[in-house]
Order: structure tokens, then C-alpha cells, then sequence
């Protein structure tokens, strides 16, 4: 709870200021970057960039370039300039969605979900005859819900025939596999709650 001279400064704020700030807290969050590494790498002070990520203060140009180099991305990426669709802490533009690392031929993943999440919100495609390069298991629990196609999801030894409309949730320390026995593509909507880089998935 930040003190009534900040909050009513951050009242305030502009609305330009405010989506800078949580552009740049997402970038930052992205690159799993502390506000301290983010801040010595810029060369600035821990207090001056959380003021600048809570729209408290306005981006300077003497300090958008040392960041956009300490983020490793154009300065214009910090304005959203030229209507390009950059991350938002709260929000993933269609066009800003990031695509996953997968171990499995026929099987691909983007990521839904904004930086920071608790959850991970995961758009997976699986080709006719795609499947995991067998079973795996991490840490937390996953949710499904298929959008389109067919879907063979083994659970602990179990297959379950998966359509359109079905859906399905269970712990993720349980050997689990999937592939897609139809025809058509399959796309499923999925909930993790262990980030991408924390779990071997297919």
C-alpha cells in the first residue's frame, strides 16, 4: 500500500504514463528481471523505475534508452509506438502471443497468459497423428477444455477419447501423454499452474 501523496499522485497520472509503466513492468517480468537487476542494468535507482513502472513518473528520455538496451528491445517497445501490439501486464494481444518450445513433432503451444500470471493459460494445436514424445510429469495441477478436434489424453495409465465441448483437470505429478487420433486439428485451451520452463511438456 503505497503512501496518500503516492496514491494521489497516481491518481493523476496520465494514461500514457500508466500503460508505459505496466509495458515495461511486463517486459521486465518476462525476462524474469527484479525490479534491482533491471534498475542496475539501466543504471538508475530501484525507487526511480517503480515509480516509472506505476505511472507515478513519466519515461524520460535519458532513461528509455539504458532500459530498452538493459531489455534487449527497441526503445519503441516501451511506447508501443507504430500500433505494434507489445505485452500488457493484465492483457496478451492476439498479435504479441508468444509461441512455447515443445519436444514433440505435430504439436504446437502458445502462450495466453500475460507475465506474472499465478496461471499459465496455454493455446495448444495438435496435428492428425501429433502426440507427445511419451509420458511426463512436473510439479502442480493442469486444466483442459478442447476447442476443436479430437484429443487422447492418458492420465496415470488411463486414455480418455476427448472431444469438442470436453474438458478435464488433474494433478500434474500424475504420468500424463496426449495425442490427436482424428482427422481434423485439435486446439485445447490449458491451464497450468507450474510456468512454461518449469515442466518437460510435449
Amino acid at each position: 500500500m503505497g503512501t496518500s501523496a503516492e496514491m494521489a499522485a497516481q491518481s493523476r497520472a496520465p494514461d500514457a504514463d500508466v500503460l508505459i509503466g505496466r509495458r515495461l513492468r511486463a517486459l521486465r517480468l518476462e525476462r524474469a528481471m527484479s525490479l534491482t537487476d533491471l534498475a542496475s542494468r539501466a543504471g538508475i535507482s530501484v525507487s526511480a523505475l517503480s515509480q516509472i513502472e506505476r505511472g507515478i513518473s513519466s519515461l524520460k528520455i535519458k532513461v528509455m534508452w539504458p532500459l530498452a538496451a538493459a531489455l534487449n528491445v527497441e526503445p519503441g517497445a516501451l511506447l508501443g509506438e507504430n500500433g505494434q501490439k507489445h505485452s500488457d501486464l493484465y492483457c496478451v494481444s492476439s498479435k504479441a502471443r508468444k509461441r512455447l518450445p515443445v519436444h514433440s513433432d505435430g504439436i504446437e503451444k502458445w502462450l495466453l497468459s500475460p507475465p506474472g500470471a499465478a496461471l499459465t493459460g496455454i493455446l495448444v494445436s495438435v496435428v492428425p497423428g501429433g502426440t507427445t514424445a511419451g509420458s511426463y510429469t512436473h510439479a502442480g495441477h493442469e486444466f483442459g477444455y478442447v476447442l476443436s478436434g479430437q484429443l487422447e489424453l492418458t492420465i496415470d495409465g488411463v486414455s480418455y477419447q476427448c472431444g469438442p465441448g470436453d474438458s478435464f483437470a488433474f494433478r500434474s505429478t500424475l504420468d500424463h501423454a496426449f495425442s490427436n487420433p482424428g482427422q481434423e486439428p485439435a486446439q485445447i485451451l490449458w491451464v497450468n499452474t507450474t510456468k512454461p520452463g518449469e515442466s518437460r511438456d510435449g
